[in-house]
């Protein structure tokens, strides 16, 4: 006879592992917690239920359900954004968006309130540009605003502190006869006074840095704006502005798709330069890169910046051609498969390798990494190359 056994009491350690778990497997009979919710945690578990359903007796999973309302999303949002931390909130919203098909509500002022902003919520409103009603505009400009606003300020200094040091440096370097600062280069020079002559032999020249007597460089962002792009063409605006603003920057943004849109005139605001996108389409790289090389006016002191994943839908042959052609006259191109934080993108391997030939490495760049791209572009340095990730 086999005697009564009586389980051994729990500990607040399992009693805790038992609930993270019935939140994780979803309470059905299978999932073995044996545990109930109640309170708080029974409202977290019906927001993670509604996105992301509950598996079936058989193991397959049926799909979560947040109505076909506006109402009934809002109160959603509400709820997890109560619930959960803002990163957590930012994921559970691109989920919603991408498995419930949810991005047509977006185009309710009502809804737009609700969300929490984030650059990816940014491309999905720029996706739905053109479908957006004129009543959802204005609430759709206030949320890319509250966006692009952050960025700017997490961006802005950094970038005109590194990119403002190396065209100081390459000022200096390099100046033009015009831009000799001649006190400071006797200064420099006065060990090589030649009593005889009775004169400085100038072995090095000092020029003027940042005023307006430098001579400046030229960038040229030329951004793909195919769906896939999205959060680069939000950072590309944002870094556009930035260098817009420095006075030794001349600083034009061309944005394509089959077609080209130069947006130079709207860059000092990015949120102008965002509407002014179009998402998705198709990509035509030649035509972008050729419109791009007939408006450099001064090659030695010109950095292009492609900003592409590099699947070409127009003439693979040209695009090369553009390339070499710039490099030729004297230019700086960079190309990157993305500006983002979202690790390594899909992009056409065929056309990087091309370009790696012409002496053009094409690389992903997080937007901490930009201005030290861009620095080195300036100052002719070996470009800073991520490892593979």
């Amino acid at each position: 006879m086999t005697p009564h056994m009586t389980p051994p009491p729990t500990t607040p350690a399992d009693d805790e592992r038992l609930r993270r778990w019935r939140l994780v497997l979803g309470g059905d009979a299978a999932d073995g917690t044996g545990r109930a919710l109640a309170g708080r945690d029974a409202a977290i578990d019906a927001a993670l239920g509604a996105l992301y359903g509950r598996p079936d007796g058989d193991g397959r999973d049926r799909s979560g359900g947040l109505g076909a309302s506006a109402p009934s999303v809002a109160r959603w949002l509400g709820d997890i954004r109560t619930y959960f931390p803002s990163s957590v909130v930012q994921v559970m919203q691109r989920d919603a968006i991408d498995r419930l098909g949810l991005s047509a509500l977006l185009l309710e002022p009502e809804m737009l309130q609700a969300v929490e902003a984030d650059i990816h919520l940014v491309g999905t409103l720029l996706s739905l540009n053109e479908a957006m009603p004129e009543a959802t505009r204005e609430t759709a400009r206030a949320v890319v605003r509250k966006v692009v606003d952050d960025l700017e300020r997490r961006l802005a200094s950094r970038t005109r502190a590194v990119i403002g040091g190396a065209l100081d440096r390459s000022a200096r370097v390099r100046p033009r006869h015009q831009d000799i600062d001649w006190n400071r280069t006797i200064a420099a020079n006065l060990k090589n006074y030649l009593p005889e002559h009775r004169t400085v032999v100038p072995e090095r020249l000092v020029g003027y840095g940042r005023g307006a007597r430098a001579a400046g460089k030229d960038v040229i962002l030329c951004v793909d704006q195919s769906g896939s792009m999205a959060a680069s063409v939000v950072y590309a605006s944002v870094f556009g502005a930035v260098l817009a603003s420095m006075r030794a920057v001349s600083t034009r943004l061309v944005v394509f798709d089959t077609a080209v849109v130069d947006l130079t005139d709207a860059l000092a605001d990015p949120v102008d330069v965002l509407f002014g996108t179009k998402l998705g389409g198709g990509t035509d790289i030649n035509r972008a890169l050729a419109y791009c090389r007939g408006r450099i006016t001064r090659p030695a002191d010109t950095v292009l910046v492609l900003i592409s994943d590099l699947y070409e839908g127009g003439i693979r042959d040209g695009m090369l051609k553009q390339v070499a052609a710039m490099r030729g006259a004297g230019a700086q191109v960079v190309v990157l498969l993305a500006l983002s934080d979202e690790g390594t993108p899909a992009y056409d391997r065929e056309h990087a390798a091309a370009l790696a030939a012409l002496g053009v490495p094409a690389f992903a760049c997080t937007p901490d990494l930009f201005p030290e791209v861009m620095a080195a572009a300036m100052e002719r340095r070996p470009l800073p190359v991520p490892p593979p990730g």
